[in-house]
């Protein structure tokens, strides 16, 4: 066990705040230590002063993994330097040197490979290869598999007929006097036995470098002028073999898609977060084609805001190599430091370096592309991480100690409410069993008993009305021993039911307003043995009834992962019951006054449609084709729609409330 922490790191940030005015005002980097020494957290700052003064306030006001970083240091200190640029190169040198627990960590999950050029070498080698650079090597890529890049050089080779052998077969070659299979194939020009010169075999690795870096057309252009000017001269083997060498580079050039067409040299980044991950995916553009792709999954330690994190992963990816510093690198959100970081990018490079957004076109569209792929990542990571069983054990298990239930909650009930402006308000109830989602028993509700813009109320209605029906189920249901156990089902039918199961935990989307309601409704029912929780959004805070202070779950708990994804599951089916009942409503709203279309043909109509997107799409001709609406009535309908179409209000989710909001 770890030695208990010291009584000055319990009584907070203020036991070890500088003295006011101590801290400097010019631009500088700050480390925090623990306890033990360690350096737990490294930034920088522009004003060291008014960076630092940010983190001794009241710890209610900082974010919860800000607050769990400054409560657990137990130490400050900074360095001061001239320009920002020096800060950002120091800021790197210390994250790299101290690994600081607190810092999100860009780590890459798995090894991609390199395609790697030993320039440094006499006789230069072309091969695959994984792991850190090394000195006096030329790289390219990452690329995604290691397959696809060996095959592209093989084909190659026979261009660029350069080394490709390792050290032991090129001296054994020397030795007896006998080049490799490749030498006697074409696809080596077999320096090993003094076939080419040194200069000569340099050349052909030039070469090779500046067409795997982009420079494409010159070499495509020259072999088809010596083709041509060896077919004139009748020299019909040197045109043939040319033509196969023109070949192969095509074929090695349709392996990789051009994308954008002004030759770009760019690094396209995109990134998807959520409160605990984000997911970094970085496509490699050179001479406007994708030679490469990379992507990964880290830890959201602080509470870092997007620009902060675009800072963080240009810091990690470019200051310590910059050999793979493009000239543009695309990124979704600008750093607060962008002058900054393009000075020191372009200082490594020796050439400027542009940091910007796509506003428009190609670049626009393919930053769309790799934010896809981000967002798929992160989703097939969340995939993966949910279906390991002992995961979700040690989830359900961290869940039960943290709440202190008697046992680990193997049914865990969540519920949401939605309404739009205080009207169409509606509620969802999503079930997860075993840390896996139930969707067969998810249900919806429309909450009937609550006048306005009351969540409170709300919560406490459909509690109230759930838990009576299992009350009344449970009355009405007997136990039945079957192979999978003991089972409440319907004496009538025989069939399970399935809402007759008490669940081990009822968690709410809020604070302690919506737990103490959904705990009361409980309790005008009877039931006393359900425990409540709730899920604030703002600092993920677990909340429950009548205490003061919430539960907080580390950031890296599984517990609180579960719970997470629970909430936001139960957000997702709420608002889109929500944007259903809201569509139909519109729907039926708007043909109110279309003549001869009463309730049943309005009914008919939606039913045949299924939403209002689709009706709008629909010409005359094929809302004539509902049953009981002639050509007459189906262009009154489309009169209505489109009408309604241009008048209607903007609708949209405010990803900071999680509430639908119309403008």
């Amino acid at each position: 066990m770890p030695p208990p922490r010291p009584a000055r790191a319990a009584r907070g940030p203020l036991s070890y705040r500088p003295e006011p005015g101590s801290i400097p005002t010019q631009p500088g980097v700050y480390r925090f230590r623990d306890a033990r020494d360690r350096v737990i957290y490294v930034g920088k700052a522009n004003n060291l002063r008014a960076r630092l003064s940010s983190y001794f306030q009241d710890i209610a006001n900082l974010h919860q993994r800000t607050a769990t970083m400054v409560t657990t240091a137990t130490r400050v200190e900074w360095t001061v330097v001239n320009t920002e640029v020096e800060a950002l190169q120091l800021e790197y040198s210390w994250i790299k040197e101290f690994d600081p627990r607190f810092n999100v960590k860009y780590r890459d999950d798995k090894s991609y490979p390199w395609l790697a050029v030993t320039v440094g070498d006499d006789y230069p080698r072309v091969m695959v290869g994984r792991g850190a650079k090394r000195k006096g090597t030329r790289y390219f890529g990452p690329y995604s598999h290691a397959w696809a890049i060996r095959e592209t050089v093989d084909i190659l080779l026979r261009v660029f007929p350069m080394r490709s052998c390792s050290n032991g077969v090129f001296k054994r070659s020397a030795q007896i006097g006998r080049p490799c299979l490749l030498g006697y194939i074409g696809k080596c020009s077999a320096p090993c036995v003094g076939q080419i010169s040194e200069d000569d075999h340099r050349a052909i690795v030039d070469d090779f470098c500046d067409f795997m870096g982009g420079q494409t057309r010159p070499f495509v252009k020259r072999i088809e002028r010596e083709m041509y000017a060896a077919s004139d001269a009748m020299e019909f083997e040197k045109a043939a073999r040319l033509r196969d060498d023109l070949g192969a580079m095509e074929r090695a050039l349709e392996k990789q898609a051009v994308v954008l067409g002004d030759g770009a040299d760019a690094d396209v980044i995109a990134l998807a977060e959520d409160p605990l991950e984000v997911a970094v995916q970085i496509f490699y553009v050179r001479g406007g084609r994708i030679r490469g792709q990379r992507g990964w999954v880290a830890d959201r330690v602080t509470d870092a805001e997007t620009p902060e994190l675009v800072e963080d992963f240009l810091l990690q990816l470019y200051a310590g190599d910059a050999e793979s510093v493009p000239r543009e690198i695309l990124v979704p959100t600008l750093p607060t430091d962008v002058t900054t970081f393009e000075t020191l990018l372009s200082d490594l490079k020796g050439s400027r370096v542009q940091i910007r957004i796509p506003q428009r076109g190609d670049k626009k569209t393919l930053q769309e592309t790799v934010a896809q792929n981000a967002r798929q990542a992160l989703a097939l990571h969340k995939t993966k991480r949910a279906s390991d069983l002992t995961t979700r054990n040690r989830a359900l298990d961290e869940i039960r100690e943290a709440l202190e239930l008697d046992e680990a909650p193997l049914r865990i009930e969540c519920y949401d409410v939605s309404n739009l402006q205080g009207t169409e308000v509606v509620a969802s109830m999503v079930v997860f069993e075993d840390g896996l989602a139930r969707k067969g028993e998810y249900r919806r509700f429309v909450i009937k008993g609550v006048d306005g813009q009351n969540d409170v109320a709300s919560m406490h209605e459909v509690i109230t009305r759930r838990f009576r029906r299992l009350l009344d189920e449970q009355a009405r249901s007997e136990t039945r021993t079957t192979d999978e156990g003991p089972m409440l089902v319907d004496p009538e039918t025989g069939r399970p039911r399935k809402f007759a199961y008490a669940p081990g935990l009822v968690v709410v989307d809020g604070g302690p307003p919506q737990v103490a309601a959904a705990q009361q409704a409980l309790l005008e029912l009877g039931i006393n043995d359900i425990p409540v929780c709730g899920l604030a959004k703002r600092l993920e805070e677990v909340w429950l009834p009548g205490e003061e202070d919430p539960v907080i779950l580390a950031r890296s708990s599984e517990g609180l992962y579960l719970l997470q994804r629970i909430r936001d599951e139960a957000h997702r089916f709420a608002i889109n019951h929500h944007r259903g009942r809201r569509s139909k409503t519109m729907v039926e709203s708007m043909l109110d006054d279309v003549p001869g279309l009463g309730e049943v043909r309005r009914k008919t109509l939606l039913k045949h449609f299924g939403s209002l997107k689709k009706l709008r799409e629909a010409d005359v001709e094929e809302i004539a084709l509902v049953p009981g609406i002639g050509p007459r009535t189906a262009a009154s309908i489309k009169t209505a729609v489109e009408l309604a179409s241009a008048t209607r209000k903007t609708v949209s989710v405010n990803t900071a409330t999680g509430e639908i909001e119309e403008s």
